[in-house]
């Protein structure tokens, strides 16, 4: 199987990463702030970011899959603002394909364009107080009234959800028929009932807004139902093999940032008359990062080539999620410890590198679900 990209590639590659660059001005502000830059989010529009796997016809290029990942990983590898590259990834995986693969050709031109221009931002609201990796234990319901349906529920940790305009939301048509009753609705910024909590705080990817989303009688146009009644967990299995195979590109470009830092720091940083990087326990450290770094490229865009491919990935892209996102976090922390006390210290950026890798093992399920994911399909 032969990943060298293409020259049409690379040139892509080159420009995202030269856009990439672009974003990078008051960055140390904004997460001090945890603040959202929706002109920022503009301009990754206007550049192509959003509409990158999406049809021509629904305002996007038309990219592979593949392709796609390798531009998401030249974001990453430029652009330092991880929860700006997280935000983008949430929408264009978990909401703009479900959109397209799932929607009607009324739900496609309605809102994919202004989702590709950047006039809208859109979350994904699965998660809810009382179920995490429970994920179809759902306790927002759906009720049908003539030609809408009522939803009433709570949804928490919603990337996205703060500044959002349109919402995928999930409830149970069904409580006794649990994962047979979920359903997936389009819920727009503004319909009554529906209320978006400022954001929630958090250790990192702080540009990136999350926040909880309220429904109080909030009622849907039928028109709004994404798949039919019941079909929400497979569009929801669906969004997360998305998710899982293309969010963690951006980690690749930002492992290979950090690592390329840190080889630089261990070659100019001297101490007992030589550079840093002449210690073995250092050496060895950075050759640790770069064989993860490699490896993970290999389980990606594996998943990558069996999508295109039209082949099932849940496995691959399982396996993939976990060992990225637990070697990022990895990778993260011994630059830390390589770069020493310069690396705690806000001014270079280490410590936050680390705080924004550290919720890749939450998100898109944790490290246990994707274990439990592998096991099963292992048939344990």
């Amino acid at each position: 199987m032969d990943f060298e990209p293409s020259d049409e590639q690379r040139a892509l590659c080159d420009a995202v990463r030269t856009f990439g660059r672009t974003l990078n001005d008051g960055l140390a502000e904004r997460d001090r702030r945890g603040s959202f830059d929706r002109a920022l989010w503009r301009r990754c529009a206007e550049f192509g970011l959003q509409g990158l796997p999406i049809p021509p016809e629904h305002g996007g290029s038309g990219q592979s899959l593949t392709t796609t990942l390798l531009a998401m990983e030249a974001l990453g590898r430029a652009c330092r603002d991880n929860g700006l590259v997280f935000s983008l990834n949430a929408q264009l995986w978990a909401v703009q394909l479900p959109l397209l693969r799932f929607g009607t050709d009324a739900q496609r031109r309605r809102w994919l364009p202004p989702l590709c221009r950047g006039d809208l931002v859109a979350a994904h609201a699965m998660t809810e107080p009382g179920s995490g990796s429970d994920a179809m234990a759902l306790a927002t319901r759906a009720v049908r009234d003539g030609d809408a349906y009522v939803l009433t529920g709570t949804k928490t940790f919603v990337t996205n959800g703060p500044v959002a305009d349109l919402v995928l939301v999930f409830a149970t048509v069904d409580p006794a028929a649990r994962s047979a009753g979920v359903t997936a609705f389009l819920v727009e910024r503004g319909t009554p009932g529906l209320g978006l909590s400022d954001p929630i705080p958090k250790m990192g990817l702080r540009t990136s807004p999350m926040g909880e989303v309220v429904l109080e009688g909030c009622r849907v146009p039928a028109g709004q139902r994404l798949g039919a009644e019941g079909a929400g967990m497979g569009i929801f299995s669906a969004a997360m093999e998305w998710e899982r195979a293309c969010i963690f590109a951006a980690h690749l470009g930002a492992m290979e940032r950090l690592l390329e830092e840190t080889v630089s720091y261990a070659k100019v940083r001297r101490q007992f008359g030589q550079p840093i990087g002449k210690f073995a326990p250092v050496a060895d450290a950075i050759v640790d990062a770069k064989v993860a770094l490699e490896a993970g490229r290999l389980l990606l865009y594996r998943v990558g080539a069996r999508k295109d491919a039209g082949k099932d990935a849940v496995l691959d892209a399982a396996i993939a999620k976990l060992f990225v996102s637990e070697a990022h976090v990895a990778q993260a922390m011994s630059a830390l410890r390589v770069h020493g006390g310069y690396g705690y210290t806000t001014e270079l950026g280490i410590e936050r590198e680390l705080r924004d890798a550290i919720p890749g093992t939450l998100y898109s399920g944790t490290s246990e679900m994707q274990r439990k994911i592998i096991a099963r399909l292992l048939g344990l």
